[in-house]
This record gives structure tokens, sequence and C-alpha cells, in this order.
């Protein structure tokens, strides 16, 4: 494979061998070999990647039953098996493309594409779309059980909006790219990552200090610090965290708890959930605010995914690769998961660590069987939330690292107005969830303006709190967006995006926001948003104004 050979290969008697490093010490690959489904080092690539997936599903479970309370039967019974579909598929296929294209080129060192739960879209379908909608339902008057119905409806609709734009935007990567600064992608997921993934998760580490400090030591070793461990990072971080949890007292294996969770084992089988789709319709609009965003960073962050395995060796078809990803998240909504799948960032350190196919359909199918057979309850219980959420914490502080080093330093300011609505929502969150711990949110007491003007005279501006939590990826992407165009001083561009804003504000995808019972909601209507929609055209007009120095 002359073509194939570079910088980092050397060709010796007709066949290629490809340079690079293993644990500390060069390692001399012969490419020139076929394929394999299983070679050693995908033991190491299965630990990592699957354990992953494991806190993304163990968060799947904590989530929809502490924050949504959805009951055990829609989480074990109809949630899981879906999403353990979605990974078998995707991780399947991904590794019978690497394998084929492997096969096709004479190459034995192809590592499949990672692939699993995207992190971000969990955390913001469950906070943005899916806990609000049921706040709604409840606060309407409806009982717990049709509530949860409505939420995970919308949740469908939301990971169905994802998929489709996943898919769809495979034909359309190019223009994308060309139009949507990376400042305002990355920035904005960033803020829902410092928000609701990092402070959240920081707050629990501080509430029990003695696992989540150590588990966070750990990580910190493991991922920043380089540091020489005798079992990868996140394998060894888990059973510290699962040791210390035990001697505190977090972790307990009686109880009605570990009953319930035991009576969970048993095969589920997904079935279609068509009707669930077509009755929760009506939630696609009112929730375009936060399903376009994501998708278009999901669909984007998935091609830098496949650039970042182009440097590291392995150049795959962006189009397929791209269906792949849409199809798998389909397929977890048409079943009945939320959650959408992507393709991981990391793809040249499981390279380097020398996973190669295995790891990857290997993950897909143990991750998958869990999920229809039941397992995760069990497996919750004896590894804790507490035990693996240093690694989530993790991630939400790589996300707001990349936001600015991925950016150009100019772009900075615009990164930083980027995290903004993201940080002021998950504000929005705790302040209305302490009103209703002091009492509010009650038919006696209820949210109403009668809250706003104490509030405001101890400089608490909650109405522009409220205002930023509805809609706020799609808004901090314009405004990172107006940033980065007056920066590089393109103030039309910068005037379309307030025109865009404008709009969005006056259909109320962004901004307009009502009280209910217990909440405040997104209130789409034409003209709903009217005073954010006239803000935002006179940011146009000032735009429009200005003039570039010569």
């Amino acid at each position: 494979m002359p073509g194939w050979c570079s910088t980092n290969a050397t060709t010796l008697t007709g066949c290629c061998f490809r340079i690079g490093w293993q644990g500390g010490c060069p390692v001399a690959e012969l490419t020139g070999a076929s394929p394999r489904w299983w070679v050693r080092g995908d033991l190491d690539g299965f630990l990592g990647l699957g354990l992953d997936n494991l806190i993304q599903i163990l968060l799947i479970v904590a989530l929809c039953r502490g924050v949504l309370g959805y009951p055990d039967g829609l989480i074990f019974g109809t949630i899981l098996p879906a999403t353990g579909i979605s990974l078998v598929v995707g991780n399947v296929v991904y590794a019978v493309q690497a394998h084929r294209l492997g096969r096709r080129e004479g190459r034995g060192d192809r590592t499949a594409l990672p692939y699993g739960i995207n992190t971000v879209s969990l955390f913001a379908y469950v906070f943005l779309v899916m806990l609000p909608v049921k706040l709604a339902a409840t606060g309407q008057g409806l009982d717990p059980q049709a509530a949860s119905l409505l939420s995970w409806r919308a949740g469908l609709l939301a990971c169905l909006g994802s998929g489709l734009i996943e898919a769809g935007g495979a034909f359309l990567v190019a223009p994308l790219r060309h139009w949507l600064p990376r400042a305002a992608l990355l920035s904005t997921l960033a803020g829902i990552a410092l928000g609701y993934i990092g402070l959240g998760f920081l707050l629990r580490t501080y509430a029990v200090p003695v696992v989540g400090l150590a588990v966070l030591a750990v990580i910190l070793l493991a991922y920043f610090g380089q540091a020489r461990l005798p079992l990868p990072g996140g394998l060894l971080a888990v059973l510290v965290g699962i040791v210390l949890a035990a001697a505190t007292g977090l972790l307990r294996l009686d109880g009605p708890t570990w009953q319930t969770n035991i009576a969970q084992v048993g095969l589920h089988l997904p079935v279609p959930q068509v009707g669930a789709l077509w009755a929760g319709r009506q939630e696609l609009l009112p929730w375009l605010g936060v399903t376009l965003p994501m998708g278009l960073f999901n669909l984007l962050g998935s091609l830098q995914n496949l650039e970042s395995a182009e440097a590291a060796g392995d150049a795959y078809p962006v189009k397929g690769s791209l269906l792949i990803n849409g199809i798998g998240t389909l397929a977890a909504a048409f079943l009945g998961s939320c959650f959408p799948t992507t393709i991981y960032i990391g793809h040249p350190g499981w390279k380097g660590m020398g996973a190669r196919i295995g790891y990857s359909w290997l993950n897909g199918l143990v991750m998958g069987l869990g999920c229809l057979l039941g397992l995760f309850g069990v497996v919750g219980q004896l590894v804790p939330i507490e035990a693996g959420m240093a690694i989530v914490l993790y991630i939400a502080l790589v996300m707001a690292a990349q936001a600015f080093q991925a950016t150009p330093p100019a772009h900075a300011p615009a990164v930083a107005l980027g995290l903004l609505p993201g940080l002021a929502g998950w504000g929005s969150l705790m302040l209305k969830a302490g009103l209703r711990a002091g009492g509010s949110g009650t038919p006696a007491n209820p949210f109403g303006p009668q809250l706003l003007l104490p509030l405001q005279q101890a400089d608490v501006w909650a109405a522009g709190a409220f205002a930023l939590e509805q809609g706020q990826i799609l808004a901090a992407m314009l405004l990172a967006a107006m940033l980065v165009y007056v920066i590089e001083q393109r103030y039309r561009a910068a005037a379309l995006c307030a025109l865009v804003a404008s709009a969005a504000s006056w259909l109320g995808l962004i901004h307009a926001w009502s009280f209910t019972l217990a909440d405040t909601v997104l209130d789409p209507g034409w003209g709903s948003g009217t005073p954010w929609a006239l803000g935002y055209l006179a940011m146009a007009v000032v735009f429009l104004l200005g003039r570039p120095q010569r």
C-alpha cells in the first residue's frame, strides 16, 4: 500500500508497517495483513468505551427515576431496551465498516469509530425538554402517570428530530460547516456542560466528599496528569468509588430498592412506538429551539470526530458514517428511547491503546444485552452514581476547555458570551426548585408575577433568567455567532443573526415564557415574544449602521 504509507509508516519487501506507540513503547504493526475481528488491544478499548457507555446508561436510570419520576416499567421495559438496540446497531455497523475497509485496503490496523450515547443530548433533553413538560403537566393537574407519559413523548420527538437532522445533514455538511462559526457551536454546549453537568455534579461531589473527591483525584491524575496507573483511569476511578461507597454506607445491597432492581431482571424486547410518536407530534414545534441546535451540534461534532480519525490514519466515508449515526438515533426514537447516539471523540486514543474492531462490536453486544435483560438497575446499585460522577465532571471540563482551545483566540469573547444562556438556564432551574421547596408552586401559593418583585428587590432578575432559559441553546448559538461576526467586522452577517433571533423570538421559539402552577414554560405563538423580537431587531439595525475600520 505505497499510497497509504507516510511519515509514520515504512515499507519493507512490499509490505507496509505502521509505527505507533503503545504503553509508552514504539510498536511496528504489519498493515498488509487482513483485519481481524479481535486483537489483544481490543480488551483495553472495550473497558474504556464500555465504561463510558455504562456511565451514560446509569445516568439515564438515575435521571429518569430521580428527576423525572418515571415508573420502572417505562424505564426498563421501553427506554433501556430501545437504547440497547441503538447501541448494537451503531457499534456493530461501525465494526463491519472498519473490517470491510481494512480488508479492501489490505490493512490490519484499522480502528472502528467509537460510538455511544450522547452525553450532552442526554442532559439537554432531560432538563430542557422532558422535565419542563412533566412539570407543566403536573401543574395543570394531571396525575403523575399521565404527566410522565407526556414527558416521555416529548423526549421521543426530540430524539427523532435529532436523528432526522443527523441523517439528513449528512448530505448538507459542507454549507453547514461554512456558515456556523465553531465558537457558536462549542460555546453553546460548553454552557450546558458547565451548568447542568459540571456544576450539578460538582455540588454532588462536595455533598459526598469522601467518595466524590477521591474519585475526582483519580480522574484528574489519569486524564489530565497522564499518570501511570495500574488500571485504566476510568475503571480505577469506578473501583475506588465502589470501595469508598461501601465503606461510607452509600452502597446498600438490601431493602426495597434492591428488590425492585432484582425484579427488573429478565428479557425486555423493544416494541415500535409509532403510536407514541404520532400522539406526541404537537411537541415537535415548541421544542425546536432545543432539538435543532442539538441536532446540528451532534452532526458537526461527529464530522469533527471523523476528521480526528482521519488524522490518526483511518479515513472513513463521511456521508455513510454520518448516516449510520443518524440511523442509530432514529432506531432509538422509534423503539422508545429519548436519548440520541453519536460518534464519540477520542478515536486516536483508542487507536493508540491498540484497540481495532473487536472493542466496538463487543461494546455494542454487552451494553445491548445489559439493556435488554434489565441488568442495569442491579448494576446501578453495585456502581452508585457517586462512583462514576467524576467522569461526567471530566467530560464537562473538557467540553468547556475545548470551546476556548478549538476556536481562534480572537473569538474568546464570543465563547464567553455563548456560555451565559446555559448557565442562566441552570440557575433558573435551581431558583424554581428552591421556590418549590420553600412552599411555592402549590394550588394555595402558585407561581405568578408576585414572585418577581421581591426577587428583583434582592437583585435577582428572575424574569431575565426565565427568558434566557427558554430556547437557551438556540439563543446562545445566535448570540455567540453575532459576536464572532462583529469581531470579524462582518456586520451584515451579525445583523442577519440578529434578524433570525428576532424572528425566533416573535414565534416564541426562544425567550417567550409564561407561568404555570409550579414552573415557567415556553410560550410559543405568533407575537408571543414581541419584546425580545423588538430588542433583536434593534440590534440588527445597530449592526447595519456599523462601519469597519479601514
